[in-house]
């Protein structure tokens, strides 16, 4: 296995889900005792908050990109940003660690293509939402972005920050975000993208009547498929 290097705590709660689920699939697939062959940098998430609500996304991209290179130099031969709304930056991230980044945006592509879906709804924050890193992502394999209004964006924003990343799942949230959900697949939604790795904290497959892209399981998939060995032995 090559050894992953994940960029987390932007929250440290879908960090902790990813740990879990990078090292249950290492387990799955390599059977026994495996586990994942990580190195894990965890920002404090206080900061980088401060600067997305600021807009200083040239400063957070330097600032991840220099992350990125202690990641490197711990031996990190493929890289995860364990975050949506922090692949905004991810060209510059990129650039910086010189290895392969797994996008989480071309894993939940690669899997809506999988189920023919040819348009999804996104719930994120709403520095994603209103941005075209998704839509630019999915154009490309023929998929159509539909966001929420202003009005429930407001409220899918509020809910990650105030709740989800505080540690808090409230009943009365997970109804809001099934009447969102609902909105969205009465504009001809398909499927629905969980943008923010925190949103799979709150809702599943059994709250809503319309297929759910994971983007955190979806992208641990991708990371493990990327530094697992193919069965001849060569990085796949």
């Amino acid at each position: 296995m090559r050894r992953i290097g994940l960029l987390g705590g932007m929250s440290w709660e879908s960090t902790a889900v990813y740990y879990r689920l990078l090292n249950e699939g290492a387990r799955a697939r390599c059977g026994g005792l495996h586990s994942a062959d990580l190195v894990l940098r965890s920002v404090e998430f206080a900061e980088v908050a401060a600067q997305q609500a600021a807009g200083e996304w040239t400063v957070l991209g330097d600032r991840l990109a220099m992350e990125a290179k202690g990641l490197v130099a711990a031996g990190a031969e493929v890289l995860g940003i364990a975050t949506n709304t922090m692949h905004l930056v991810a060209p510059r991230v990129r650039e910086a660690a010189g290895i392969p980044l797994v996008h989480i945006v071309d894993a939940v592509g690669a899997a809506a293509t999988a189920a023919g879906v040819r348009a999804v709804g996104l719930l994120g924050t709403d520095y994603l939402m209103t941005s075209s890193l998704y839509p630019d992502h999915l154009a490309a394999q023929g998929i159509d972005v539909l966001v929420p209004s202003a009005a429930d964006r407001a409220q899918v924003h509020r809910v990650i920050y105030d709740e989800l990343c505080q540690g808090a799942v409230r009943a009365e949230s997970r109804q809001r975000y099934r009447e969102i959900v609902e909105r969205l697949a009465g504009r001809g939604a398909a499927a629905i993208v969980l943008g923010c790795t925190e949103i799979d904290l709150l809702i599943g497959s059994s709250d809503v009547d319309i297929p759910l892209l994971d983007s955190t399981a979806l992208h641990v998939e991708a990371l493990l498929t990327a530094a697992m060995p193919s069965p001849e032995g060569e990085p796949s």
